[in-house]
Parts: structure tokens; sequence; C-alpha cells
């Protein structure tokens, strides 16, 4: 009777999932996204109902097949692989449904079938070796020690202390302390040990007694069997006519020589036991300078113990060479400066290996003669050397240090043996305000990798995105945009929200439960609650948030009305809006109201665009009106519409003459473009302002370019292309198949369904 009454509670709860994700839950909106939590909460309460959700849910995946309920799918998919991965043990039966409904998906388009993919080469390998997927996330995301699976996973939140309120900023800082407090090293080997046991023998497994066993042990004994678990359970895993009963065989030897110092007539056996997912790698930073993004990448890595002195490292960071630019590249043209070079192209002066002896002094005259004597040398930074980029990766195969490479633009060491054994996963927190940063530091970051290949061979880059709109900005922020809502702040959010249901019950719904929780009055034992809802939705959406939406990276090229100044050059990702500058002196205040009394407000503009057909066909227009500004939008309205391309609304002034006098009228022109110059005929000033920032606004401008920002490597790559064949249009050669623009992709639960 107890069974009946928790399987009709479990399945009341998915139900009330599904209706949620119609809209038609009648819970406030602000409480979206807590049965989820509340759910798989339940489970960790009472690991033994894992298996009742997981056989609830693989009939209503069934059910919502039958009934061409796709929206369903990915929700209820993602919701099963989470317990499945936590669960103590699961039937092979059941792990078998869940693997044939996976290879079903992979009939439908995207992102079914490549959601069904991934997870069905997943359970595979969890079927041949149960505690594959629970072990390999442990082991990842707590960078333990592992020769078998040496990958290493961190989540890195970003938050603008401009966009953010300080309680915000605080409270979240509150929760990632003390989501990082009740776990150790040592309590992760011992969960994985004991997950790994009780998936492969189920009640077999003594699961208390196994638990004070490893208690009762030092910690390099722990570290022994920790890694004996790992190495039977990856072999398993990788074998080609892997046994289920022999990965069983194997871990219960194992499970008895861990048992083994133990005191005899101990306790029968007690049952399966949760090991709930620790809380993972969580780092908080505030985001005060443009390179600290890249930074924050380098250090993790190369880990601060293993490349110089705490106390140095932050300077050699600031002094890095940060002019990695394309010198042939005219998105992407700077300055360059020269660096000091410490190599005096001498072969005999190069540094020996470490396995030869250098011979003393004098027994070699030609070395003694080719020694140059009173140079200046400079003492290079761990960051500028090559031998420190080099070892930043352990990877087999990497020349050595001394062997330097001669010609310019070739990588310290063959790429192709280089594994990406780190993932960073940068979790956004603001609106989109803090993308637009995000756009600016990911195009630097490319540019960088281009010129110098570090972190792309070695590092798995994800971004997420969560939005949170304070109700106090900074004054600095807020000033000129008060009339921006929360809405209009957040229009990626919106769209990530209509694309993905699972993303919009999940996600969207901490724009306003984190502002509401941050000025909640703190517990004295708040450091000592387990359940943080933020911590463990933020765990939960870089755990299987895993398909991307790629948004168009925009450039902007701004000419001023000083013949002296320098054209600047941005990027921008969600909007450009311009607006007439106001006049400064009072003879340019006196003309300006003669003008707009004869022409009407605002200024004359000359708008040259390619128009977007549906064809693709390039269409070239120009047209001239009078305006007093515009607003180019790179999301659109309409998840269905393309996101590479611009919707410019100019507002037109129309002048009208009539009996009464001459009257002017306010008109909205739009347009699809994607690339279009705007120029002030009258050299009248304008203001342009990037990304909804008052920080990013650019004055007395008087004509721009916009284009889709390109991929900085193929400008690099075109730009060689072209030295050969000066007379080629069309891409050629490598280029042919390198992506050309530069797309932002943000992680979402399920991506664009179609």
């Amino acid at each position: 009777m107890e069974s009946t009454e928790v399987e009709s509670d479990i399945l009341r709860r998915v139900r009330t999932l599904l209706r949620e994700l119609d809209g038609h839950h009648p819970a406030c909106q602000c409480d979206r996204g807590m049965l989820r939590w509340t759910l798989h909460k339940k489970i960790d309460q009472n690991p033994s109902d894992s298996s009742v959700l997981v056989r609830i849910l693989v009939k209503e995946l069934e059910r919502a097949e039958r009934g061409d309920f796709r929206h369903y799918i990915i929700p209820l998919l993602h919701t099963l692989m989470y317990t499945l991965i936590q669960a103590p043990c699961v039937s092979d039966e059941l792990c078998g449904r869940v693997y044939d409904f996976c290879k079903k998906l992979l009939t439908l388009p995207k992102p079914f079938c490549t959601i069904g993919l991934d997870y069905a080469a997943r359970l595979k390998m969890e079927r041949a070796a149960p505690g594959t997927l629970y072990q390999r996330m442990v082991i990842s995301e707590q960078s333990l020690k592992s020769d078998p699976y040496p990958y290493q996973e961190k989540i890195f939140i970003f938050a603008d202390p401009e966009l953010l309120s300080e309680a915000i900023c605080n409270a979240l800082v509150t929760d990632t302390e003390a989501a990082q407090v009740s776990q150790s090293p040592r309590a992760c080997m011992c969960s994985v040990i004991i997950h790994a046991m009780q998936a492969a023998l189920g009640e077999g497994c003594d699961s208390s007694g196994l638990k004070a066993s490893l208690q009762d042990m030092p910690l390099s004994e722990v570290e022994h069997w920790f890694q004996q678990v790992v190495a039977a359970v990856e072999s398993a895993g990788h074998e080609a006519s892997a046994d289920r009963g022999q990965h069983a065989a194997r871990l219960g030897k194992i499970h008895q020589d861990v048992l083994s110092s133990l005191q005899a007539g101990n306790a029968p056996l007690g049952g399966l036991q949760g090991t709930p997912l620790p809380n993972p790698n969580i780092s908080f930073h505030l985001w005060t300078e443009d390179e600290q993004l890249w930074k924050e990448l380098v250090l993790f890595i190369r880990p601060v113990a293993q490349s110089c002195e705490p106390e140095c490292l932050s300077q050699e960071l600031d002094t890095f060479e940060t002019q990695d630019i394309l010198s042939g590249c005219e998105c992407c043209r700077q300055p360059r400066f020269s660096v000091l070079s410490t190599d005096s192209g001498i072969e005999r002066d190069l540094p020996l290996p470490a396995e030869e002896s250098l011979p003393p002094c004098g027994t070699d005259p030609e070395h003694s003669r080719l020694h140059r004597k009173g140079g200046i040398k400079k003492k290079p930074s761990p960051l500028e050397s090559v031998a420190f980029l080099q070892a930043g990766c352990n990877a087999a195969g990497l020349k050595p240090p001394g062997k330097l490479q001669r010609r310019p633009g070739t990588p310290p060491g063959p790429a192709a043996l280089l594994q990406r054994l780190h993932t960073a996963r940068i979790l956004l927190l603001g609106d989109d305000r803090v993308l637009g940063r995000l756009a600016q530091a990911y195009h630097s970051l490319r540019k960088r990798e281009t010129r110098r290949a570090f972190l792309t061979p070695r590092l798995n880059l994800q971004f997420y995105y969560i939005p949170v709109v304070a109700e106090q900005p900074s004054t600095s922020v807020r000033l000129g945009w008060a009339a921006l809502g929360q809405e209009e702040l957040c229009e990626v959010a919106t769209y990530l929200g209509r694309a993905d249901p699972w993303y919009e019950s999940n996600i969207n719904t901490l724009c306003h439960m984190i502002p509401k929780l941050a000025t909640m009055p703190s517990s004295p034992s708040k450091h000592l609650v387990t359940d943080l809802f933020i911590t463990d939705v933020i765990a939960y959406y870089a755990r299987m948030g895993s398909q991307p939406v790629c948004f168009q990276v925009y450039a902007v090229k701004m000419f001023f009305n000083d013949p002296a100044q320098e054209p600047a050059e941005d990027v921008f990702l969600t909007e450009l809006r311009t607006q007439v500058q106001a006049s400064t002196s009072p003879r340019e205040l006196s003309l300006t109201k003669k003008k707009a009394a004869l022409d009407g407000p605002g200024i004359d503009l000359t708008v040259t665009y390619t128009k977007v057909v549906v064809s693709d066909r390039a269409k070239e227009l120009a047209l001239a009106l009078r305006s007093t500004g515009l607003v180019m939008k790179a999301i659109p309205a309409d998840e269905a519409e393309d996101l590479e391309c611009l919707n410019v609304t100019i507002t037109e002034i129309i002048r009208i003459n009539n009996l009464s006098g001459r009257s002017f009228s306010a008109v909205a022109n739009r347009l699809r473009t994607q690339h279009i110059t705007i120029r002030s005929t009258e050299q009248r000033p304008f203001t342009v302002c990037l990304d909804k920032d008052s920080r990013r606004t650019f004055r007395n401008v008087i004509s721009m370019e916009v284009s889709p920002c390109l991929e900085p490597s193929y400008c690099l790559q075109k730009t060689r292309t072209t030295k050969f064949s000066l007379h080629e249009t069309e891409d050629v050669g490598l280029v042919k198949y390198m992506p050309k623009s530069l797309l932002l992709p943000i992680n979402t639960f399920a991506g664009v369904i179609q």
C-alpha cells in the first residue's frame, strides 16, 4: 500500500510538471521552476524511490511520443537522466527502455536527434559499467586526480557590479561559499566508491559498513581504493565486449577488500543509501576588469602553484602581451607592439635537454667562441614564454620547451596531440548589458587565440546565462536609460524562453527570484543550510544545458567629426541605438533651430544597406531621409526568424504642407539587413549607444558602418590566401571550410526547437 502511495505522489508531481510546460499551472509565475527542484529533492531524501521515478518518466516519455507531445520529450528526458545519474541502482531493464527510446529520437529533427544521440551513447556506457556517469561527473567537477579520466570542470559566475545591487552580489557570494563548505576531496572520493558499489552490486552492497570502513581509513588508503574503483569502472566502460556480470564481480572483490578492515559481527545489510551529487566547483567573480575573463581562464589551465609566485602572477598577467592581433585584417586592425627577443638566433645558445650535461668552460672551443657577451637579457614572464604555455598542458607528444619554432605563426606543439582536458563553464548574471560585455571579451579572446593558440587547444569553453534585473541599478548606468523596462533589458532571455520551454521554466524565473531571495532576512544558520536553491539550479543548468543557441556578433566602425580623431571599432550583440546630439555652442544652436523650423527636427542621413531577401541574393539600396534616431535590433521578436539579421527601425521625419502651414510627422521606417552604412550629410554629430549600456556611448559620430563580425581566424587565413592570389574574390582552400562569422553560443536545455 505504501509503495502505491509513493508512486501516486510521484506521478502527480510529474503530471504537474508537464502542466507547467503548457502554461496551465495555477501557481504564481515567479514560483515556476520549483516543481523540478522539489521533485529531485524528494528523491534525494528517499533514494529508494529513484527507480519508481525512472519508471514513471519512461512511461510518460513513451506516452508523449505516441500522442505527439514533443514539447514534453526534452524536459522529461533531462529529468530522467538527472535522476538516473544519482540513482543508487537502476535495473538493466529500465536502462534498456530509456536507451531504446533515445535511439528512436534519431529519426526526429534537431535538437531531438542531437540530445537522443548524446544520451544513447551515455546510456550504452552506463549499462556496461553502472556508475560511470556519476563517477565521471564527480571527478571532473571536483578536479580529482585520476589517470583513467583526467578531465576537469569549473563553473565561473561573472556578475557586473554596476548592473546588480550589492545585496544580490553578497547573497550570491554567501550561497556559493556555503555550497563549497560541506564538501572535501575525501568525501567526494567516498561518494564515488559507495555509488559505484551500489550501482554494480545492488542490494548485495553493504552501504553502511562500506561508509563506516571508509571513514576510519586514512586519506592515503581512501585514495588507493578510489583509484581502484575508477580504474575498474573505466576499463569496463571502454571494453568492446563489456559484461555487466564481470564488472560486478570485479567490484565485488574490491567491496570485500574494503570491508575486511571491519570487525566481525557487524550489523546486517541496511539497504541502498543515497549518494547525492556534490556541489560542483563554483567561483564567483565581480567583473571589474576587461581582461578578467581571459585571466581567470589562464589560471584555470595553469594554476598559480605551477606557474610562479602568487604575488607576482597578477603583475605578469597585466604585462602579458595583449595586442595579439591580426596585422592584415581590416576588422581587427590595431597597433602592434614589438617584444624584446631573448633568442640570439644561434643554435648553440639554445638550452640543452635535461638529460645532457653542460661541458665545463673551455672544453669546447667552438662553444666559447660563439658565446655572446655583454648583451642585454630580459627575463621572460611565465605568461610570455613558450615554455609556460607548453607546460600548461601535460598531454603526450608535446615538443620540449627548448625546441623553438623558427617560423612565425607556428604553434608550439602539434595541435592534434593536445587534448581538451579542461571545461570552463562561464555563467553570466545580469541583463543584455552584461552579454554585450561578454561579446566584447569573447571577440578579444578569439583575436588573441588566433595569433597564439593557448586556450583553444586545451579548453572547452561553454557559456550560460541567467537573467537578473536589479530594482536599483547603479546611477552611472541608469542615467539616460530609465525608460527601459525589465522586458526591454532581457531580450535575449525572452528569446531563449520562447525557443526552449524548459529554459523558461527553470532559468527565466530566476530573474525575479534571485532579487527576492537576496532581500530576505538572513538566518543565523544560513551557512549550515544544505538545500541552497540558487546553487542547485545553477548546477543543474550547467550539467544538463548542453545545446547552444548561437547569436551573431556585429561589428561597428564609427567616424567622428574631428578629423584628427581615429575611427573607433567595437562590437555589439543585442542593440545599437543612435540619437541626435544636442548642439553645444550658441551659434550651432541657433542654426539648428532655424533648420528644424524649415525641415523639421533631426538630421539628414544617407543610408546604404544590403537588403535581406528570401533568395539570399545581395541587393544594394540607398536612401536619403531626415531622422531623429534609429534602433538596430539583433535579437528577433520571434524565434522562427533568422538570428543573423538586423531589424533596423529609423524614425523618419516627413514634412507636410497644407493650408494651415507646415507640419511634421514621425514615421517608423523599417528594413532588414546585415550590412548598413549611416552618414550624416550635414556633418552634424549623433550619439551611438551599444547594447543598451550607457557606459558604451560614443559621441560626435558622423558616420558608421555595421556588418557581421568576422571570425578572427577566418580573417587571418583569408589574408594569407590573398597574398598568393591577389585577384581571387571567392573563398578557396582552407578558408572555404572555416566559420566566417563570429557567433556567441549560449547554452540552453534544448536549443531552438523547430
